[in-house]
């Protein structure tokens, strides 16, 4: 149980967990292990060296890395000293980079060593950006992190912070082509924090071995550690998405959670040796972020026979809304293809065009209510305004609820794609592809993979007297924007189908490639 009375905002987790059992083992990262009592006083090292550096509260600096303890150190010190931090998403571009280290105005950058090149390669385009931290140490020029953090007192600020005050900012592709910055406020992870144990997906043990595998620029990613933190369980965290090495993390630390996307499961289930490992410490699979395939949800409830738990929720509602429980997943219930109920505290409605609630069954825009639900887009008030309507959060998400309160997704009414887990949206790769010299026109749609759930595929039309090569575009494409938006697969076409007012129907495009399926999402 999470004890409310003493944590009243994020700063306070390690401060709790540090007074009550600081010697419990907080985390553990390639044989590195950290007490809870150590976890907080390098998080208090960290707040006095962000106030050393000039960060002053709602100050924004940067994440940019692979899964770390040292992240959470960096986490924690900012929670303490009222700074929000970034995640940037280690899978893009340079000019990607760069945007997002701009919009946001870091000042600060923290990036492990699969990243100093790329970092390196923006800062003189960057001019917020006044020191860059090397996570892993090992390089010429920026001081690495432990000397960094070792080199402040473990004075912890208490800096005053308030439920409404930014904590995390998390970008999402955007509809125009640019990424939008997420606002994550103390009060958005509370709200995660109670409805997850209301829930039922997250009233977790100190005894409980978690595993935190997941991009940390993901809500989920950072949602899993943190939930961790704030349960007293101890997180087992893993540089990358190894299957092998999460099948050897299962019997090694006797992991009892794990959250994972069905990707990942899938890969889970493909590995040799996946039926000779002793899944019995295993209490719960929590699954989300993107459709599971009924067939292998069914598969891995048998593979790994333990609970699991779907949880449905968009970065801009900090990863909550619904969750469809142990006891729904039994295949004659008939429910193994809704993403579950309204977890308490979030109230949903199904909408049409005009915001009006449409009749049970009946397919609309889901809508999300709760204090979960972001405080905007930074600097972008007209968007905000476009997503949240008297208080009501519009998913872009088409679905229906059945009798029970069900929540079925039944395709997007925004065009964005969900590959691996990934958010891809047409127009941040259509502006890339725009630049091709051989495309006089592109749109770019979600088809069915059955490992990524969804492919991106380029429809191309081609400049007149070319005859660009597919896998030429390919690979031009991953010199302009993040691998797993790159297009899979590219077919032409004469002429794009439009609307009167010139907008691509897309539904047009994608209807052929998922003929003979009951939902046009992975």
């Amino acid at each position: 149980m999470i004890d409310f009375d003493n944590i009243s905002v994020v700063a306070d987790i390690t401060r709790h967990q540090a007074r009550t059992r600081p010697d419990h083992i907080a985390q553990i990262f390639e044989g590195r292990e950290t007490s809870y009592g150590e976890l907080d006083r390098r998080a208090c090292q960290v707040a006095q060296g962000l106030i050393a550096e000039g960060i002053k509260k709602d100050a924004r600096i940067a994440f940019m890395g692979k899964g770390s303890d040292h992240y959470f150190e960096m986490l924690n010190g900012a929670f303490k000293a009222g700074a929000v931090v970034v995640g940037v998403n280690w899978r893009l571009a340079g000019p990607e980079v760069e945007y997002i280290l701009n919009d946001s105005h870091s000042e600060i950058v923290f990036v492990s060593a699969d990243f100093y090149e790329t970092v390196a390669s923006v800062l003189d385009k960057c001019p917020t950006v006044r020191k860059v931290i090397a996570l892993d140490g090992g390089h010429d020029t920026w001081p690495s992190f432990e000397s960094w953090r070792d080199s402040f007192e473990p004075n912890d600020p208490h800096t005053q912070m308030e439920p409404h005050d930014d904590i995390i900012q998390l970008y999402t592709s955007g509809t125009t082509g640019y990424p939008k910055g997420v606002q994550l406020t103390n009060a958005n992870y509370l709200s995660i924090l109670d409805q997850a144990e209301r829930a039922g997906w997250a009233d977790w043990e100190p005894e409980d071995k978690n595993l935190v595998v997941m991009p940390l620029f993901h809500v989920a990613g950072v949602n899993v550690g943190v939930i961790g933190h704030a349960h007293g369980c101890t997180n087992i965290i893993m540089k990358d998405v190894d299957p092998a090495a999460i099948l050897t993390a299962i019997e090694e630390h006797k992991l009892s959670i794990a959250f994972m996307v069905p990707a990942v499961i899938l890969f889970l289930t493909m590995m040799p040796n996946v039926k000779d490992v002793d899944y019995s410490s295993l209490k719960y699979i929590l699954y989300g972020a993107s459709p599971i395939q009924e067939d292998l949800l069914l598969q891995a409830q048998d593979l790994f026979g333990c609970n699991f738990i779907q949880v449905y929720g968009l970065t801009e509602t900090a990863g909550g809304a619904t969750v469809l429980k142990p006891e729904h997943h039994d295949p004659k219930l008939g429910k193994l293809r809704s993403c579950g109920q309204p977890s308490p505290g979030v109230e949903i409605r199904i909408v049409d065009g005009d915001g009006n609630e449409v009749p049970t069954g009946e397919v609309g825009e889901i809508t999300i209510k709760s204090d979960c639900v972001m405080k905007g887009y930074w600097n972008r008030d007209e968007a905000t305004q476009e997503a949240i309507k008297d208080g009501w959060f519009y998913t872009g998400d088409a679905g229906y609820a059945d009798d029970e309160g069900f929540i079925y997704i039944h395709d997007r009414v925004k065009d964005m794609i969900v590959s691996g887990g990934e958010n891809v949206y047409p127009a941040e790769v259509e502006n890339a592809l725009f630049k091709h010299p051989q495309i006089a026109d592109v749109a770019v749609v979600g088809v069915p993979d059955d490992r990524w759930g969804e492919a991106v595929k380029a429809i191309v039309v081609a400049e007149k007297d070319t005859n660009p090569d597919p896998q030429e575009i390919i690979a031009w494409a991953k010199t302009q924007i993040a691998g797993y938006k790159v297009p899979k697969s590219v077919d032409f076409i004469d002429a794009l189908p439009r609307n009167p007012s010139g907008k691509i129907l897309r539904r047009e495009l994608r209807a052929p490639y998922w003929e003979g399926r009951d939902r046009m999402v992975g």
